[in-house]
């Protein structure tokens, strides 16, 4: 086991260092110059030529990726001061370290990330597995039809209309905000039940269909079969034999939603104002904030690796024939 999880994490490393190198030369090979970006509208070629001296733009690409990603390891040190280790830069847009700026922005994608995972991932396994219990019956239909209509859904057309109708008009809940759980668990619970919910919608119908796609396949296995045919009780071949094999494509989509998630949920923190790593990723992108944009892709790519690595760790867990691929 330990072999495999080396195995996968230095692929992940190899990975994130790809992902790195084409992101810098990206954004600092490509466009125009990094330091007229961070100058601003009103800017003399003396302070431009000080902010790329300042920044160490001057240096040639491949020496100006170096020392992005030592920095990153060991800190950096610039013309105007240190950067410490996790060094990603300053944000173009008010100087701020670009770490401590995500640092700040992840504890609200953490929170819905997390509620929201909770969410769909008990209410869309539970119905798919009561649908495959129940195949060809008024539940299964009711649940497979269901789930197709709100697989249609959208968030940027869900979040308004549920604001409208339990917020705006009827007052039934407050308006969505982040409160710390550190601060007050009961506020903090109130003010994501909505985005939970909604984020929620799209991701449970693709959970109940791929549960229900997946345990029918298992049922049909030679193994299941078996398991019948010595007379075993049909909630023990459900239960002991089939759900163990129909868990990897659902641990699959889910590490990857997580990843995602844990990399900024952008349409949802947007439609209901929530400053996470999201609506940072679209704020940055607006001001042309090169290192805060980039820092929070480096970050959301490392996000998905890493759950990447626990879904294979989780692979191994559910089938140890992977611990030898």
């Amino acid at each position: 086991m330990l072999r495999f999880l080396v195995r996968r994490t230095l692929g992940a490393i190899v990975i994130l260092l790809l992902i790195s190198a084409f992101t810098f030369f990206l954004f600092y090979a490509v466009p125009r110059d990094p330091a007229l970006l961070a100058c601003g509208k009103n800017c003399d070629s003396e302070s431009v030529a000080l902010i790329r001296h300042n920044m160490g733009l001057d240096d040639p690409i491949p020496v100006q990726y170096w020392e992005y990603m030592s920095g990153i390891v060991t800190g950096r040190d610039f013309a105007a001061g240190s950067c410490p280790a996790p060094c990603l830069g300053y944000s173009f847009d008010d100087s701020a370290p670009v770490w401590d700026t995500l640092v700040d922005r992840f504890p609200t994608t953490l929170s819905l990330a997390l509620g929201g995972g909770a969410v769909f991932l008990t209410v869309g396994l539970g119905a798919g597995l009561i649908a495959a219990w129940k195949r060809g019956t008024w539940v299964d239909k009711t649940f497979s039809s269901l789930s197709l209509v709100l697989s249609s859904m959208q968030i940027y057309f869900v979040g308004p209309l549920v604001l409208a109708l339990l917020v705006y008009n009827n007052e039934i809940l407050g308006q969505p905000s982040y409160v710390p759980f550190t601060e007050n668990p009961v506020e903090w619970f109130s003010g994501l039940l909505i985005p939970w919910c909604v984020l929620s919608v799209i991701f449970t119908a693709n959970y109940t269909r791929m549960a229900r796609a997946t345990m029918i396949e298992q049922l049909q296995e030679e193994h299941v079969r078996m398991a019948r045919a010595k007379g075993m009780s049909g909630r023990t071949v459900f239960f002991r034999y089939a759900w163990r094999g129909s868990l990897i494509p659902i641990v699959t989509i889910f590490g990857v939603d997580m990843g995602s998630l844990f990399g900024g949920a952008i349409i949802t923190e947007a439609t209901f104002a929530l400053p996470g790593l999201g609506t940072l990723a679209v704020d940055s992108v607006q001001e042309l904030d090169l290192p805060m944009t980039m820092g929070v892709m480096l970050f959301a790519a490392t996000m998905i690796v890493i759950f990447n690595i626990i879904v294979d760790a989780t692979y191994a867990l559910i089938d140890p024939r992977v611990r030898l691929s």
